[in-house]
């Protein structure tokens, strides 16, 4: 005896959830194979340089037997986060002027005035640009790591060999003060240590005013060797404000006042037998960023940044010999200033060889000759070995010692290669270490050559130096540059270590997956398919050829750098191609809707709303020139504009609560539930609109309503969020719905949800929320309503696969035109302190999640059923039809999440062929990265939607 219909239908439907966590955790096991492979890390080796480490006698010459003597006895380092060039250098090495430009004047007119002792570098780094790399690149002289962006929130302890380590081994004193990742970074290191919270990016002064508090007061003191002052608040001041902005110029102009304190501190203090008599100034960024104050990417707004050195005791005037002057240009006081290009890989080699200190074991870097010459105690004429010349003069002097210093780093990096490619399974490939080995050999083995020739010329080698190409020391001096730069571009382009097996399977189970999700969609086709319907089934087909053949070509143009840079762009062309093949069949069969037309709009509306999102030129509150507001504001005015982009949000806030509580008043007919959604709805957009509100000036004379609007207005806004979602799970578990149609039922548990989630993302999108909101909206009725006309003409009853199309690529086009990127400078931090100062690492990060998740995964994902629902518009009770309706739910789920499996798969072959492109790290490892985040989240929503719904 068979058993009863209603016993099969609900053993169908708690199969289909078990389905949806099969295939989360297939994906989850490929993601993990394959990132396991694709993302490791280069070996870190756990040896460290001792004082005591000397080269081989017969692997060097006796110039070469010990680590450099110190150069400078104190070394004062101030770090101005996210310090573009262009803060720094004068604006006129630009082709146009900024209002940013020019503020550091204090550094501009040392550069220009003392020449022999102040220098502006143009720093580069090497990306991804987090702070928390460019810090552990910065003092262990090696290479970041892409891995270690996932630490940026929560950095660890640093293990591998560093300047830091040196510093305290060697007896070193050091005293910091400012961003507390120094302290997470290297918590045991400091002989003091004043450390402030750096991950509120709102704050801009607290950071700022305890450096402040302690930088000049420790100027004085004798009882620090190294000192760091780290301050933050330009970079803050760029994340929440952009360049372009006022609080931005502010913090430059505050700065110059502090760096002129310092430097007048210094220079009273540096007179013979002074505290400062032999102390080096440098100001340094650890990155740069756009202009939207966005870093972490490749981009050279963000890897350009700058440093500036200064010595309050200047070296004679050969040190213009060895500076670089191809880069000169008149300042803003007509004065000539030039600035030189350093890399930040040459920092932590640069800083052990000016304060006589172990180079690092795992340092690749170059001794940098102009920050070296800048010391005065290079110029000292004392060379580090045994069979120093007597006769030279003060530039051959300095070309001898610094070549002495050159071979012991290049000895050091010789035994650090020697080390890695021991200790590391695949190291570097066999022809480019055999060509870095001859060309070390081959340095070495000119050096004792070099210096009798050097110590034989009594006479005229100061004319001799000066030809340059005939110089042996400079010959010996580029011999072992060019040891070095090739090793740095060879660690650059092979770096990591790809486990190709990992990769290989995790890509593998991918594809599998891909291919079992496809046959389970068209087995489910089949099956749902009345056996009357059979004759449209080539319509379903077409239709599925067409929908796939957009998704192909969108995940096929992953393998090109541009194409991704373009992916919103992409999206949209490709949603506006289904929607022109639309209103092309409708017109063939004589039916143009208005909704075709409404689409249409709707397409171009956002494709201008995705060019200003995905402009990294534009900062976020402000308005710039290239802005296309900005020709509104210059018809109605500064002011006017102002105001108008003040209340425009709140009343378009206002237009979106008044459509959501319209929709609540025909969805939920039950009176308890009806009502706690409405009131919970009319508060949470109460709130939104207060909390902006707070943020003008309505109450900017009234602060006890300011900070309410300000700080608690978004916590009831999270709250009823959380309240209303337990409120929308209790009903479905509890409630006894079987009287109400099932098409009724789902449109509740959608709305309850959507109305739950929609209020916490409107407000972590700010001003946009309620724009981004109706296209939302509007592009959704649109899909729905033109699928119905399509099941009514065709009399189809299963799920249409070119709406699924259409709302996943919708689903793309909110995400870049809310401003987000598949970067991680794309992250907009600030949304993550909306309504909260301090950080706390889960909270701020779900609400970061939230808002980048938000418009492109939750909200899509939960509304799919009003997809499903259109399919079968009935008011009958019968069970089959019931089937029906879940089975399209059901359709949909599958659809979707084929169509992100298919994507995500195209971005693992994509990652996999170009593993050795340039910009892997900055462009592909980050689109991997937030794709694969993007289909785990989706699996999970799938998989909570398919309990939930059914």
């Amino acid at each position: 005896m068979s058993p009863p219909a209603s016993h099969r239908r609900r053993s169908r439907l708690l199969s289909w959830p078990l389905v949806f966590v099969a295939i989360l955790a297939f994906h989850s096991l490929a993601v993990y194979l394959f990132t396991r492979g694709f993302l490791l890390t280069r070996t870190e080796l756990d040896l460290h340089s001792s004082r005591d480490d000397r080269p081989p006698q017969g692997d060097v010459s006796a110039g070469c037997t010990s680590w450099p003597p110190p150069a400078v006895d104190r070394l004062v380092i101030v770090v101005l986060d996210a310090l573009r060039f262009d803060f720094v250098a004068p604006s006129t090495f630009f082709p146009e002027k900024h209002p940013w430009m020019d503020k550091l004047q204090v550094l501009q007119k040392l550069a220009a005035s003392e020449k022999t002792s102040a220098r502006i570098f143009k720093a580069l780094a090497d990306p991804p640009t987090t702070s928390l790399q460019r810090l552990k690149a910065l003092t262990t002289g090696g290479l970041p790591t892409f891995i270690d962006v996932g630490n940026s929130f929560g950095a660890p302890a640093i293990v591998e060999d560093n300047i830091m380590h040196q510093l305290v081994k060697n007896g070193k004193r050091v005293v910091m003060m400012g961003d507390d990742t120094w302290i997470q970074l290297y918590p045991e290191h400091f002989n003091k240590s004043f450390p402030y919270p750096s991950f509120n990016v709102k704050d801009l002064d607290t950071v700022d005013n305890g450096v402040i508090d302690h930088l000049l007061p420790s100027l004085h003191n004798n009882d620090w060797d190294v000192l760091i002052a780290h301050f933050l608040g330009v970079d803050h001041a760029g994340h929440i404000f952009g360049v372009d902005s006022t609080p931005m110029i502010q913090k430059l102009e505050q700065y110059n006042k502090i760096l002129e304190g310092v430097i007048h501190t210094l220079r009273s203090l540096s007179k013979p037998g002074g505290t400062h008599e032999n102390t080096l100034l440098l100001v340094m960024g650890d990155h740069g960023q756009t202009l939207n104050g966005d870093h972490g990417g490749g981009t050279a707004e963000e890897v350009e940044t700058s440093l500036f050195a200064w010595s309050p005791k200047a070296p004679p005037d050969a040190v213009l010999s060895v500076l670089d002057h191809s880069s000169c240009n008149v300042d803003l006081h007509g004065e000539e200033l030039c600035i030189s290009t350093m890399q930040q890989l040459d920092f932590a080699a640069t800083i052990s060889a000016l304060l006589g200190i172990p180079f690092p074991f795992g340092s690749i870097g170059r001794v940098n000759p102009e920050l070296y010459a800048l010391s005065t105690g290079t110029w000292v004429n004392q060379t580090m070995g045994t069979d120093a010349c007597t006769s030279q003069n003060d530039l051959e002097a300095w070309m001898r010692r610094y070549a002495e210093v050159l071979c012991v780093n290049c000895w050091q990096v010789k035994r650090y290669i020697d080390q890695y490619s021991a200790a590391s399974v695949i190291g570097f490939p066999s022809e480019d270490l055999q060509y870095i080995t001859n060309l070390y050999s081959r340095a070495q083995a000119n050096w004792s050559a070099s210096l009798r020739f050097t110590c034989s010329s009594e006479t005229g080698s100061q004319e001799k130096l000066k030809e340059g190409k005939g110089s042996v020391l400079l010959q010996q001096i580029d011999a072992y540059t060019d040891f070095l730069q090739n090793f740095a571009k060879l660690a650059r382009s092979a770096w990591t270590e790809f486990d190709l097996w990992s990769m290989a399977i995790g890509l593998l189970l991918m594809i599998l997956s891909v291919i079992i999700q496809a046959y389970t969609l068209v087995k489910l086709n089949t099956i749902c398919q009345p056996s009357d319907q059979k004759s449209a089934s080539s319509i379903i087909i077409r239709k599925l050829v067409f929908a796939f053949a957009l998704v192909a070509i969108r995940a096929a143009s992953f393998l090109s750098n541009s194409y991704i840079l373009a992916e919103g762009r992409v999206a949209n062309f490709l949603l506006a191609t289904s929607c022109i093949t639309s209103v092309w069949h409708s017109m063939v069969k004589g039916k143009f809707s208005v909704e075709n037309l409404v689409f249409l709009l709707l397409n171009i509306f956002a494709r201008f709303g995705i060019e200003i999102g995905m402009s990294k030129q534009l900062p976020a509150p402000a308005i710039t020139k290239d802005h296309s507001v900005s020709t509104i504001c210059k018809i109605f005015g500064a002011n006017s504009c102002n105001i108008l982009l003040e209340i425009l949000p709140i009343i378009s806030l206002a237009f979106v609560a008044y459509i959501i509580l319209k929709c609540l008043s025909h969805a939920i007919c039950q009176s308890f539930l009806k009502y706690f959604v409405w009131c919970g709805t009319i508060v949470s957009y109460v709130s939104i609109a207060f909390h902006w509100a707070s943020e003008t000036a309505l109450f900017s004379h009234a602060g006890i309503v300011q900070e309410f609007g300000r700080s608690l207005a978004p916590r009831f806004v999270y709250a009823i969020g959380g309240l209303s979602l337990a409120i929308s799970v209790l009903y479905r578990i509890f409630s006894t719905s079987d009287h109400l149609k099932m098409n009724k039922r789902i449109t509740i548990l959608a709305v309850v949800m959507l109305c739950s989630w929609s209020p916490t993302i409107l407000v972590l999108l700010g001003k946009q929320g309620p724009f981004v909101a109706l296209i939302c909206m509007t592009g959704a009725w649109c899909i729905i309503k033109l699928q119905q006309k399509c099941q009514r003409e065709s009399g189809l009853s299963v799920a249409d696969p070119v709406s699924v199309i259409q709302w996943s690529f919708l689903a793309v086009c909110l995400f870049y035109l809310t401003g987000h990127w598949c970067t991680f400078d794309g992250l907009r931090y600030g949304a993550a302190f909306i309504g909260f100062d301090h950080f706390h690492i889960i909270r701020q990060g779900l609400l970061l999640s939230i808002d980048t998740f938000g418009v492109s995964h939750i909200l899509p994902i939960l509304s799919l059923p009003f997809i499903a629902m259109v399919w079968y518009n009935t008011t009958s009770k019968d069970d089959g039809l019931k089937d029906v309706i879940l089975n399209n739910v059901t359709q949909v789920f599958l659809m979707y999440g084929l169509v992100t499996a298919i994507t995500a798969t195209m971005t693992i072959i994509c990652v996999t062929i170009q593993r050795r492109h340039l910009m892997v790290w900055g462009l592909f490892a980050p689109k991997y990265v937030f794709d694969v985040i993007g289909l785990l989240l989706t699996d999970l929503l799938i998989c909570l939607a398919s309990l939930y719904y059914n």
